[in-house]
């Protein structure tokens, strides 16, 4: 027998969630609880959290949404939201939650002391606490890394019918665009992008995993990722895994010009943080060195404060690189044209 659920029951289930979690949220109204919106969904950021509260007696109170689900949320929440922090993956996410006005500038010695002026607003509205950088991984059996040293490169037209990326709308291959608008200018980075699509394996798809599965089995000769995808893979101890490493190739890109893209996850204090105090509190211990070594060697990211050293021994087997100086801001702010290039030339 089929039960019918009438459309006023299912508001009225939603309506009991939401008000459920703001009531979760809301529930300790003292300074000893932090309200975090957090779009980083790693299972090694528990001991973060874990670690904090134990040091400072602050509870954390958390709710995980992907990035533009957040955004969402605190747009619709306006001056009723509970949130004290929100962390986010991309500089043009931080960027974007800057001039929506959904975070507050705040002023910290220690976060402007730690924290480089590239991976930082200059007002203090957001700050970055990890970088990952976008490589190139290769088919070992069918290119010669020799061709695919650079960005650039990929839009050879010997490569036509070999490269995969993931779409041109994701956050990471804009702010990549974005860098290449500022390292190219406006019409370079198009004629790029438009040789992208000419060269494309299939039409952009999939995470960045997706893309270096697909560089092993053959079906793209050479792909884009970030970094932490692919040191996963690393240490991992699944055999199909270590079959895919086996397969692919790594390269550090544009290492005799201006580096490899760098970006970055971060977060701010939400415009209406009933706990501000506490939420600074807990920005400034994501820039500890405690903080910033679980960042490297739970997630496989780079720290952002200098003489950090990681004790991942995948990450460390990198080698040392040279980096894109290209501010975040600067960076988040070329995503705009970015976005418009890739229009142009059908990068979907």
């Amino acid at each position: 027998m089929k039960i019918a659920i009438k459309p006023l029951a299912v508001f009225a289930t939603a309506l009991t969630t939401v008000l459920f979690s703001n009531a979760l949220l809301a529930e300790t109204s003292n300074s000893q609880v932090l309200n975090l919106y957090s779009a980083r969904h790693y299972q090694t950021d528990e001991a973060l959290y874990n670690n904090f509260t134990k040091s400072t007696g602050i509870a954390i109170k958390r709710i995980e949404l992907g990035d533009e689900a957040l955004l969402e949320r605190l747009r619709n929440e306006g001056s009723n939201s509970q949130a004290d922090v929100v962390l986010l993956v991309d500089a043009a996410r931080l960027w974007k939650m800057q001039i929506e006005g959904l975070v507050q500038p705040v002023q910290s010695k220690t976060l402007n002391e730690r924290i480089p002026a590239q991976f930082r607003s200059k007002d203090g509205e957001w700050y970055g606490f990890s970088t990952r950088a976008r490589v190139i991984v290769y088919n070992k059996a069918s290119i010669n890394p020799a061709d695919v040293q650079n960005y650039e490169d990929l839009a050879s037209p010997a490569l036509k019918g070999k490269v995969c990326t993931r779409s041109g709308s994701h956050p990471y291959m804009l702010s990549l665009v974005g860098s290449l608008v500022e390292n190219l200018g406006p019409e370079g980075a198009e004629k790029w992008a438009k040789a992208m699509v000419a060269n494309m394996a299939r039409p952009p798809k999939g995470g960045d995993t997706d893309q270096i599965k697909g560089v092993a089995s053959g079906e793209c000769g050479v792909a884009l990722t970030n970094s932490y995808y692919w040191v996963r893979l690393l240490r991992s101890e699944k055999a199909e895994d270590k079959a895919i490493v086996s397969k692919v190739g790594f390269i550090w890109p544009n290492q005799q010009k201006q580096g490899a893209h760098i970006n970055i996850a971060g977060g701010g204090v939400a415009k209406y943080a009933p706990h501000k105090e506490a939420a600074i509190k807990f920005l400034e211990y994501l820039s500890s060195n405690e903080a910033q070594t679980y960042f490297a060697d739970g997630n496989n990211e780079w720290p952002v404060v200098k003489n950090v050293k990681p004790n991942n021994a995948a990450l460390t087997s990198l080698g040392n690189y040279k980096a894109d100086a290209i501010s975040a801001q600067t960076l988040a702010r070329n995503t705009v044209t970015a976005q418009r290039i890739l229009d142009r030339v059908g990068y979907n």
